[in-house]
């Protein structure tokens, strides 16, 4: 006779999930389900995983009321035109639900309508007693104004709610296009392929058990993005970091807490290796077969050890007993960075960018002009930024820069350490005002050495326009020979600084507010009268 729990050995365990870590290429999901064990079961599975996740990064654990072994973790690829009924009812649920919002914004552009046109058929049959009763007297100037006024009002008043309603009708049927085209893909009888996963288990007695996994997906990733808003007043910079989530893993991340990591886990735990770098001679054109290899495929391993390994030690009941897992294995990530967003995030599976900000905070700064009069005759404004000592590294990425709540324009960030500095380009300036002539441009009639000499001299006036100080970076250029019998020199400067390499000349001036201050520079060049020099035509 069978007994009536044999066939109780396999059970399905329904999970949902929980967190999610994303990293830039990939993303660490983690599912949870509780399910209620009879001392029978020798398997658990867990069905419709996505199709994107790296088998070798499965592990497993759980706690419950009972002891539990996990002995091994294998996983199936199945193949299925059914579609996944969670999904099907949560789209049409927020289809329904956005149609509903959808219908109520239009019954309001009805009664928005019926109200306009009580009001044109009241101005339509009051023009004329109006007017016959201004003509005799019977009705005052400030009735009548009043009256007008009263209609230009309500116009107005139903004229921005029907465009306000009209408005959010159209983002409402943005939203439905996209639920919709999804639940279309949802429905389609083409075959779609998942994972099961099969863990295998000893337990010793009936009870409540919550069984745990987590596996590394692909098509997921994140990039930063940043806000830059500068007050030139407050000499303070607002910088929102903001992180701009992808993914089309296969699975929607729904009500879980999601957390942003700049660790890089797909490369592996070990470092690149370097192959032998040849040179050799040109020669003729052959068909030559040649096998290279990236630097990813040299510096990728297996992320860790298996995980079907067999589990020797029997954990004893006692209350909550966590589950014995194969896997004990405890990495340091270095320094990457985690972010913690929390839960209540929602990222469908869709391939398009979801954004949420990380952290907004501000940031002293100081200003610095930096101009470059001969080829340009304005001052561009620079602010000078540092990266407070207790916050966290700024990762590569765009920014939009606005002065003084003005777009500037956008500027890619390098990798920013915490009391790491860097440079905001907030685009010209017209506090400075910059002149720059040619005041002396001499040639010797007489030979000096058998060479001709050729003197030039340059004057710029740079004025504060502003009501504060102006620290300013300005840099001058003078030619460089390239022929050893042409000589270059610097023959006068003031204020006076040091020539520096490839003849750039750099001074920094403070400006007092309302200022003006005057540079001056000459130099020669020298060179036999029988050479055409070029190059001088400045």
């Amino acid at each position: 006779m069978t007994h009536p729990e044999a066939s109780a050995v396999q059970k399905t365990v329904k999970t949902e999930i929980i967190a999610v870590t994303v990293y830039t290429d990939q993303a660490l999901v983690t599912r949870r389900g509780a399910i209620a064990l009879t001392g029978q079961e020798h398997e658990l599975k867990i069905t419709q995983l996505p199709d994107t996740l790296e088998t070798e990064s499965i592990r497993v654990s759980g706690a419950g009321e009972v002891a539990v072994r996990l002995l091994g973790v294998s996983t199936e690829r199945v193949f299925s035109s059914e579609p996944f009924a969670e999904r099907l009812t949560y789209l049409t649920r927020q289809i329904q639900q956005l149609e509903a919002e959808w219908n109520l914004l239009q019954a309001q552009l009805d009664a928005l309508a019926l109200q306009s046109k009580f009001i044109e058929g009241l101005r339509e049959k009051t023009e004329e007693p109006i007017a016959q009763s201004l003509s005799r007297k019977n009705l005052s100037l400030s009735d009548t104004l009043d009256f007008l006024n009263f209609l230009g009002s309500q116009y107005s008043e139903y004229a921005i709610a029907t465009t306000e309603c009209k408005v959010q009708q159209q983002e409402l049927d943005k939203q439905l296009q996209v639920l919709r085209q999804q639940l279309q893909q949802a429905q389609s009888p083409s075959p779609k392929e998942s994972f099961t996963l099969s863990v295998a288990i000893e337990t010793i007695g009936a009870g409540e058990f919550e069984l745990e996994v987590s596996y590394l997906v692909n098509h997921a990733s994140w990039t930063p993005l940043y806000d830059c808003r500068v007050s030139t007043s407050s000499k303070c910079i607002n910088l929102t970091y903001v992180a701009e989530v992808t993914q089309n893993t296969g699975e929607d991340w729904m009500d879980v807490s999601v957390t942003l990591s700049t660790a890089k886990p797909g490369l592996g735990t070990l470092p690149p290796h370097l192959e032998p770098w040849y040179i050799d001679v040109l020669r003729p054109p052959e068909f030559v077969r040649m096998r290279r290899v990236s630097p990813l495929q040299a510096a990728s391993v297996a992320m860790a050890a298996s995980v079907n390994e067999t589990v020797e030690t029997e954990l004893l009941q006692e209350n909550l007993v966590a589950a014995e897992t194969v896997i004990s294995e405890v990495s340091t990530e270095g320094h990457a960075v985690s972010f913690t967003l929390g839960r209540g995030r929602y990222i469908p599976s869709d391939g398009a960018p979801h954004k949420m900000t990380i952290f907004n905070d501000d940031f002293p700064c100081s200003f610095e002009y930096v101009a470059v009069p001969r080829l340009v005759s304005f001052a561009y404004l620079q602010a000078n930024v540092k990266n407070i000592a207790n916050g966290v590294t700024l990762l590569p990425g765009k920014a939009n820069i606005f002065r003084d709540n003005t777009f500037v324009g956008t500027t890619q960030l390098e990798n920013i350490a915490p009391e790491q500095e860097f440079t905001l380009n907030l685009g010209i300036d017209e506090g400075l005002k910059i002149e720059r002539d040619l005041v002396e441009r001499q040639v010797d009639k007489k030979l000096i050495g058998n060479n001709r000499k050729m003197t030039y001299g340059y004057r710029i006036v740079i004025t504060n326009l502003q009501n504060q100080q102006a620290n300013l970076k300005l840099t001058e250029q003078l030619p460089v020979s390239r022929n050893e019998q042409i000589k270059v020199r610097l023959s006068r400067t003031n204020p006076q600084i040091q020539l520096g390499e490839m003849g750039i000349l750099e001074w920094v001036l403070t400006l007092p507010p309302e200022a003006k201050r005057e540079i001056y520079y000459q130099f020669t060049v020298e060179y036999p009268p029988e050479l055409t020099v070029v190059g001088l035509d400045i």
